[in-house]
């Protein structure tokens, strides 16, 4: 697994790749266009943390400028619904910190400023990424007090703002502990909702 790259900049081919001369292999990167807005000229000396993603047809790297800004795209892939593409799309948009707040502060209008990201796939990510940003940018990795008393309240009030209706809820809670915190009920709902759509 390749993790960091440093080499020449050969080129960049828009929208969002480039190519490293490191001791004369050519390694193809794909990167949020906020590291290609960073990069020197084609020829100069640049380094990369890098993201090495296996697919059934492809081996794929993404480049980084540093290393919370790959753990964030890591966490992103973690999340329900969320590919390569969606991930580099956040960060062109947004730094890991800013992620992180707009996460903390449960702010969806900083995550509808992403293309492809509607009002439904940003609330939900907001919730997916709440623990799994913790280690990178700083956000609180709770769930800061949503009715800890009643987890399952919680969790159906949750996914009633996220606009799912009441038949939705009740089925996709029906299988779930209701004294599990509300994070794992809520991840094991988004689950049975995605596979029922």
């Amino acid at each position: 697994m390749i993790g960091w790259l440093r080499g020449r900049l050969l080129c960049i081919e828009p929208p969002n790749e480039l190519v490293l001369d490191v001791a004369g292999v050519g390694y193809r990167l794909q990167v949020p266009s906020r590291v290609l807005a960073r990069l020197g000229p084609p020829g100069s000396d640049t380094e990369l943390f890098v993201h090495t993603h296996l697919r059934q047809d492809a081996l794929v790297l993404y480049g980084f400028h540093d290393l919370a800004e790959r753990r964030c795209f890591e966490a992103l892939l973690g999340a329900h619904g969320v590919g390569p593409s969606l991930a580099l799309g956040i960060l062109s948009v947004l730094t890991p910190d800013a992620l992180a707040a707009a996460v903390e502060a449960g702010d969806v209008d900083r995550l509808l400023g992403v293309p492809g990201v509607g009002r439904k796939t940003a609330a939900r990510l907001l919730l997916e990424l709440r623990s799994r940003l913790g280690s990178v940018g700083g956000a609180d990795p709770s769930l800061g007090g949503i009715g800890e008393d009643q987890p399952q309240t919680a969790a159906a009030d949750a996914l009633a703002d996220l606009g799912y209706g009441p038949e939705e809820v009740r089925a996709a809670l029906a299988g779930v502990d209701p004294a599990a915190p509300v994070e794992d009920q809520l991840r094991s709902a988004l689950r049975h909702l995605a596979g029922a759509r």
